[in-house]
């Protein structure tokens, strides 16, 4: 699904250097690294803080421990998406609520959204899914209507913009009150490790997270909150650091094989290929930013989906399931309050739902391979 070796051989000279200067150094923790990685992260985001920690799940409950969320608030998130989005939630002791998505983008239903607010609801956490920008302005409006927090989940969308209503281009991460994102090795911006970070524009909540990640301190021995030990290390920052540069580079390379897939696919009236909205031309992709395609996610209609992913394993091809089971039917996060009715597209679309090998390292020969071998069991 993934060629990280290939992209290391493109930056193997840096990488190796660096790496070694920090061994040499023995700045392992907190060391020059990291603090270079957030300030070059911070201007290519745009973005007053950049936070990093130790990987994607720990942003996510950092930041909600720095937004003083306490048990009982409930906060909305999407059901359809990977599990470390609600662990946290519960993890604090809050109350998930999980609501349906949209069919076309498989991101967060506003409209869900607006019928699950509560007195209750203190926060709604958006999921960038599959590197796709969640419907941002009418998120932020029912936050503003209702008071709510807006915690983006940019793990799978760092690199991506998002176009306001009023023309204004944010990347996405840095549109709600904060946002968080993981650096896993396969993401489109990832270390040869874990990692993560969080992002704000608040000065206020930029100082409680600081203290936060390094065990409440502020003043070393002094803890002055209740933290957590969630740091980036230096090693994972230097590959990180020679990584950022690139990350255009790489989301436009996973978009022009995008558009290859989705120019193969053009004819096949039981394949939904994934949704662009930057240009007018329905395969015109070349201006696109947002979306970053973290996954290539395919909707498979009329067909076995399961027997296609056995098809496309038999023929030396990786494919993933993201998300085979639905949030609220997992057997940690069931909750009577939850009818199957609500869920009516998620529970539709973790039958349909296929992801084709998407990097920076595919070439033409390998897409056709792929699209071909697709195309013949769609046709047989």
């Amino acid at each position: 699904m993934v060629d990280l070796k290939g992209q290391y051989r493109h930056i193997k000279e840096r990488v190796d250097k660096s790496v070694l200067d920090v061994i040499e150094s023995t700045a392992f923790i907190n060391g020059p690294e990291v603090h270079q990685f957030q300030k070059e992260l911070e201007d290519y985001l745009g973005i007053k803080h950049v936070i990093p920690c130790a990987n994607g799940t720990d942003a996510l409950q950092i930041a909600m421990m720095g937004l003083g969320l306490k048990p009982g608030d409930e906060v909305i998130t999407p059901d359809f998406t990977f599990a470390a989005t609600v662990e946290v939630i519960a993890l604090l002791g809050l109350t998930p609520v999980l609501v349906d998505v949209d069919p076309v983008t498989f991101n967060i239903d506003v409209d869900a959204i607006k019928r699950a607010v509560t007195s209750k609801t203190k926060a709604i956490v958006p999921v960038h899914l599959f590197g796709l920008a969640a419907n941002m302005d009418e998120i932020m409006e029912i936050a503003t209507a209702h008071n709510l927090f807006v915690i983006e989940d940019n793990a799978q969308g760092i690199g991506g913009a998002y176009v306001s209503k009023d023309g204004t281009k944010k990347k996405t991460g840095g549109i709600g009150h904060v946002g968080t994102t993981s650096f896993f090795p396969s993401k489109n911006l990832g270390c040869y490790g874990d990692g993560g970070a969080i992002f704000t524009n608040d000065d206020d909540l930029a100082y409680s997270i600081r203290g936060i990640v390094n065990h409440g301190m502020y003043v070393r021995y002094h803890h002055d909150v209740v933290g957590v030990n969630s740091r980036l290390d230096s090693i994972q920052a230097t590959i990180l650091r020679a990584k950022l540069p690139h990350l255009d580079e790489y989301n436009n390379a996973r978009r022009n094989v995008a558009r290859k897939y989705s120019l193969a696919f053009s004819g096949e009236e039981n394949i939904i290929t994934p949704i662009c909205f930057c240009d007018s031309e329905k395969y015109s992709f070349e201006n696109c930013n947002c979306h970053v395609y973290h996954q290539y996610t395919l909707r498979v209609l009329n067909l076995d989906r399961d027997a296609l992913a056995k098809h496309l394993n038999d023929q030396d091809i990786p494919c993933g399931i993201y998300y085979p089971i639905p949030l609220h039917l997992q057997k940690a996060y069931r909750d009577d309050r939850y009818l199957e009715s609500d869920f009516k597209v998620t529970n539709q679309l973790v039958t349909q739902v296929i992801s084709l090998p998407m990097h920076t390292e595919l070439d033409d020969e390998q897409i056709d391979y792929i699209t071909n071998s697709v195309i013949n069991f769609v046709t047989r």
